[in-house]
C-alpha cells in the first residue's frame, strides 16, 4: 500500500527552487550599457521586463508551483534590498568577500542615518511580477534576512559609521526589525503571500574561521545566534496568518564558488528550534554541509527543503543517491515534511554560476523527476 503524502498548497513545494536564475545575455548586455551610460534607466527596465516575462513562462512550463522574477533587477541577492531602505547607503569597500579561490566585488551597505522603510523599489518589482503571473502560480519574494543586513552593517569599517548613528545598539535592533516588518506589510498589501528570508549568517557561524574574519574577535558566537534570532523573529512577528515566511540558509554562492564550511550542529538548537518560520531551505549538496543529524532539532511541524542538487555546476546528480539521501534525512524529519530543491539559487549575483541556461533548466527537470519518484506525481 502506497504512502499518502500531504498535498502542498504553499511554499515549499515538493520540488522547488531557491529563487535566482542565470541572467540572459540580453539582460547582461543591457546592464553593461546602462553602466556605461549608453542605455537609459527606462530602457533598462524595459529589457528587464521582457526577460522576466520570458522567465515566468519558462518556470510555469517547468511545472514550478511558486515562481520568482529570478532576481533579474538586482546585482546582488542581498545588497540591492539593503540599499532600498532609508538610512542605508551603497558604498565600495577595499575588499569584497573572500570565497574559495575568488574574491567578490567590493560593494557593501553602510548606515548613514536612522533605518526606516518609507518606500522601496522591490514593492513595484513585486507588483509587476504579480500582474504577469496572475493566478497561474504563487509568487515568492526573496529578501535578505534582517540578521544578514546587520552582519553587513558591522562588516569591517562599516561598523564605525554604524556606531556614529546608533551608539545605542538596542535602538538599532528595534529600527532594523521595524523597517523590515513595515516593508513586509507593504509587500503583503501588494498581494505577496510567500516570503523567503535568505540568510548566510548561520552558515558563517558554522565555520569558525570565516566567522572570526567576518565578525571579529570581540563577538561571541552564542550571543550572535541569539541576536540573529531576535532580529529575524521580531521582523516577522504578528504578520497576517496567510503570509508564508520561510528561510534559506546558505554557505555562499558566487560564480560557482563557496565561502564557508561546516555542519549545522553549532546553530541547530537556536536556528531550527527557535526561528519562527514555516520551512528551512538548507544546503546539503556536498560534504561541507555535514550530516542530517542536526535536523532532529527542527521544531514543531516545520518543513525542510533538502538542497541535495547543486546549482554550482551542470552535472546531474545520481538519482538513486539523491533518493537514498532523502530517506536518510527522513530518519530525523518525517518524509511528509521534506521537499527537494537546488542547494542555492543559480545566480546569487549577476555574474551567475558556471553553467548554461539549458543546464540550469535540466537541473530543475531532474529535481522534479526525483521528487515525483519519492512523493508521487503532482
Amino acid at each position: 500500500m502506497s504512502t499518502q503524502f500531504t498535498a502542498r498548497t504553499t511554499a515549499p513545494f515538493r520540488y522547488d527552487i531557491v529563487g535566482s536564475f542565470l541572467r540572459p545575455q540580453a539582460l547582461k548586455e543591457a546592464r553593461a550599457s546602462f553602466a556605461d551610460g549608453t542605455l537609459s534607466k527606462q530602457q533598462l527596465s524595459a529589457v528587464e521586463d521582457d526577460c522576466i516575462r520570458t522567465l515566468v513562462e519558462k518556470q510555469i512550463k517547468a511545472g514550478l508551483h511558486c515562481v520568482t522574477d529570478g532576481e533579474f533587477r538586482r546585482s546582488y541577492w542581498h545588497l540591492d534590498f539593503m540599499w532600498g531602505l532609508d538610512g542605508i547607503d551603497h558604498v565600495v569597500l577595499e575588499h569584497g568577500y573572500f570565497f574559495h579561490g575568488e574574491e567578490t566585488r567590493a560593494d557593501s551597505a553602510r548606515v548613514s542615518g536612522k533605518i526606516r522603510f518609507s518606500q522601496h523599489p522591490f514593492i513595484a518589482h513585486y507588483r509587476f511580477l504579480r500582474d504577469i503571473v496572475g493566478d497561474r502560480a504563487l509568487i515568492k519574494q526573496t529578501i535578505p534576512a534582517p540578521a544578514q543586513c546587520f552582519a553587513e552593517l558591522v562588516r569591517g569599517e562599516n561598523e564605525r559609521y554604524l556606531d556614529a548613528v546608533y551608539p545605542d545598539r538596542e535602538e538599532l535592533y528595534r529600527d532594523l526589525s521595524a523597517a523590515y516588518r513595515d516593508f513586509i506589510l507593504a509587500l503583503y498589501e501588494g498581494g505577496c503571500r510567500v516570503l523567503q528570508l535568505d540568510d548566510c549568517t548561520w552558515g558563517m557561524l558554522c565555520d569558525e574561521k570565516f566567522w572570526s574574519g567576518m565578525a571579529g574577535s570581540g563577538y561571541s558566537p552564542d550571543a550572535l545566534q541569539k541576536l540573529y534570532l531576535r532580529l529575524n523573529n521580531d521582523a516577522i512577528a504578528d504578520l497576517p496568518a496567510d503570509l508564508t515566511v520561510n528561510t534559506h540558509v546558505c554557505r555562499g554562492n558566487y560564480h560557482s564558488t563557496w565561502a564557508t564550511s561546516g555542519g549545522y550542529a553549532p546553530v541547530a538548537d537556536i536556528l531550527f528550534g527557535g526561528e519562527n518560520v514555516g520551512a528551512y531551505y538548507l544546503e546539503f549538496d556536498d560534504d561541507r554541509s555535514g550530516d542530517f543529524a542536526p535536523l532532529a532539532k527542527v521544531s514543531g511541524e516545520k518543513l525542510v527543503v533538502l538542497g541535495l542538487v547543486t546549482s554550482k555546476g551542470p552535472k546531474l546528480e545520481n538519482k538513486a543517491a539523491v533518493i537514498a539521501r532523502i530517506h536518510e534525512a527522513a530518519a530525523y524529519v518525517p518524509l511528509d515534511r521534506l521537499c527537494l530543491s537546488p542547494q542555492c539559487g543559480f545566480a546569487s549575483t549577476e555574474e551567475g554560476n558556471i553553467l548554461t541556461e539549458e543546464e540550469q533548466w535540466s537541473k530543475i527537470r531532474w529535481i522534479r523527476e526525483i521528487a515525483e519518484e519519492v512523493w508521487g506525481p503532482f
